[in-house]
């Protein structure tokens, strides 16, 4: 079976096993965190995530991002890491929509958070999300520059969170608000476009060819914030669903595609192509609108950033005009 996009799988499928621990002073990651403007001494920001606390100290200069969400925060943000994660099953490995410094090392996650590589960089700081996804990676990052992992038990952030930490990390709220606002702008413009989609249904989904389907099932997850924000609310099964199974990322059999009968479907078709939704029972027979996606609008959709949803928005929007108008 080709798993090709296993890592959007992974994502899709598993919520982490995220256990509070202590802070990053009593797990000794002191981490070597740039200064301010000199004369000007800045309170240390205190940044509380599902591992405890992380303290940043100063602004920092030296930037590691280890999954899109962070890079494209960052680079919205105007800030160029120093190291960046790949996502290796992008075409061409680029993510379609950044524009990354050439200077700046890229390294693979697929296999693990490459620590050496890492400290190699000397970063003051070091953010991520999903990609550290165990306690024991985020103590070796710890050791090596404050790190911030996942804030809470979402398996994936509302982007706008994001940007608003990365203001109070960086000391430049208002250039965070300013962000955040350019963006919810454009997707309120959207919305106002197309006052059909206010009470539509939506669902987000992928099906793993050769083995089931996994579908985004928890309205509090950052890939649910986009829809709603269009005036549309989770499919009711799908919900429902969730709820039953206390998993954010639901997996159902190809004979489930009664779960897939929202007004609008955001599909991929994960290591096949439009041939295997034969595999779905019921799948040419769906009521409302489908759009099956590639790969880079899925995750613009699925792990949301400032600089996706803009790209991801206008390869949504011939659907979305559909499912307004139906």
């Amino acid at each position: 079976m080709n798993r090709r996009l296993a890592p959007l799988a992974s994502l899709l499928i598993l919520p982490f096993a995220l256990v509070a621990c202590g802070s990053d002073a009593e797990q000794g990651g002191a981490g070597g965190a740039a200064g301010g403007t000199a004369g000007t001494p800045r309170e240390p920001v205190v940044v509380e995530h599902v591992y405890g606390s992380t303290a940043v100290d100063g602004v920092p200069e030296r930037i590691v991002t280890i999954d899109v969400q962070w890079t494209d925060t960052m680079l919205a943000m105007g800030v160029e890491p120093v190291g960046y994660s790949l996502d290796s099953y992008m075409p061409d490995s680029t993510v379609p929509w950044q524009e990354l410094p050439e200077g700046a090392e890229a390294f693979e996650v697929t296999d693990g958070v490459p620590i050496e590589t890492i400290a190699a960089l000397e970063p003051d700081l070091i953010v991520g999300s999903f990609s550290i996804a165990d306690k024991r990676t985020y103590q070796l990052l710890s050791a090596i520059a404050p790190t911030i992992p996942n804030l809470d038990e979402a398996q994936v952030q509302p982007w706008q969170d994001l940007v608003t930490l990365a203001g109070e990390v960086l000391h430049r709220p208002d250039d965070a608000v300013s962000v955040i606002s350019g963006v919810d702008g454009e997707v309120a413009r959207t919305a106002a476009d197309l006052p059909g989609l206010a009470g539509r249904t939506f669902a987000l989904a992928q099906y793993v060819v050769g083995d089931s389907l996994y579908i985004v099932a928890d309205e509090n997850d950052g890939s649910s914030v986009l829809f709603q924000q269009l005036g549309m609310t989770m499919e009711p099964g799908v919900h429902a669903q969730g709820e039953k199974t206390g998993d954010s990322r639901i997996q159902v059999s190809t004979e489930r595609s009664d779960l897939l009968r929202a007004d609008l479907l955001a599909f991929l078709i994960n290591g096949g192509d439009e041939s295997d939704l034969a595999d779905i029972a019921g799948f040419d027979r769906l009521p409302g609108t489908v759009a099956v996606l590639d790969y880079p609008t899925i995750v613009g959709l699925n792990t949301p950033t400032p600089l996706s949803i803009p790209h991801s928005l206008d390869r949504l929007r011939p659907y979305l005009e559909k499912a307004a108008a139906s």
